[in-house]
């Protein structure tokens, strides 16, 4: 089935502190995952669900994100030259990719306003927003069901992930209900980074939205919330709690495998799992992972 929108977008102009000084020079989307940087898997779950326009909501510094989508003669050249056809197609790869447009965020000024300057770009589509921080396994079409979704229901469609209440503190959480579908929930309320003990429930939004364009009325209209910046969050609410807006809120609980490359640990452990389960990577490393793990540190440093 053809997909109902085209147009994805995806903010990549946060400055990557957690993972300083790492990203002093380099964005924090271009750091590697295994051999691609995490900005190509976004863009890869883009494209599989039929969504083959990408703008990029940029900053200062992020010019080699722009380089990495764009071709490079010499380097393709050098691989001719030397028979090495694997590697040549390797870095075609994310040039073919996409059509990718680039426009720059010039004040941080949170998510919302991030959103806000796709804009122009937009028009009056429903549209995607993936965030770079959130790698969805391809084997778990999440932006497709989204996509199904809000063609079937109209307005936005947000994913949501169960977490430990003890951790929901660290995203958007939603006040939900249920619906025919196993898997997808009304959102009838939304809070941003809510104080411990007070989340209305345990789903947490997590980096995937399907957006009715309605929401940049709204977003216009949104004052700076948490951390003194526009709020996604807070305009999904405000469309929820008035769904004469631009639709209904709907949620797609997502029970498939995240990994979270904003946060170190998580950043480590995505490149293990993805390492692990490569055809040319995982044989040999699953191996050395085995033996490190019943070897320990020491023994494995030794060896």
């Amino acid at each position: 089935m053809s997909p109902t929108i085209s147009k994805a977008v995806i903010p990549a102009a946060g400055l990557g502190t957690r993972f300083l000084p790492a990203t002093k020079a380099t964005p924090k989307e271009m750091l590697p995952v295994v051999d691609k940087p995490a900005i190509q898997y976004v863009v890869e779950e883009a494209v599989a669900a039929g969504l083959d326009d990408v703008l990029m909501i940029t900053g200062r510094n992020k010019r080699p994100l722009e380089d990495h989508f764009d071709r490079n003669y010499e380097l393709e050249s050098a691989l001719r030259r030397k028979g090495d056809g694997e590697r040549l197609a390797r870095v075609q790869e994310s040039t073919d990719l996409a059509t990718i447009h680039y426009v720059r965020q010039g004040d941080p000024r949170g998510l919302g306003h991030a959103v806000l300057c796709a804009a122009p770009h937009v028009g009056d589509q429903a549209f995607a927003v993936l965030l770079g921080d959130d790698l969805i396994d391809p084997r778990d079409p999440l932006l497709s069901r989204m996509i199904d979704v809000q063609a079937r229901h109209g307005g936005s469609v947000v994913a949501l992930l169960e977490v430990d209440p003890a951790q929901s503190h660290l995203y958007g959480c939603a006040a939900v209900e249920s619906t025919g579908d196993g898997d997808v929930v009304r959102v009838t309320g939304l809070v941003e980074k809510p104080a411990p003990g007070t989340a209305p429930s345990n789903y947490a939004v997590i980096g995937r939205y399907v957006l009715d364009p309605g929401i940049f009325g709204i977003l216009r209209r949104t004052e700076p919330g948490r951390g003194n910046e526009i709020q996604l969050t807070d305009a999904l609410q405000t469309q929820a709690a008035d769904e004469g807006v631009c639709g209904p809120v709907h949620g797609v609980l997502f029970r498939g495998r995240r990994y979270d490359t904003g946060d170190r640990s998580d950043y480590l452990r995505a490149i293990v799992r993805l390492a692990s389960e490569r055809e040319d990577l995982g044989p040999e490393f699953r191996a050395w992972l085995r033996e490190f793990v019943r070897d320990g540190m020491d023994g494995a440093a030794a060896g």
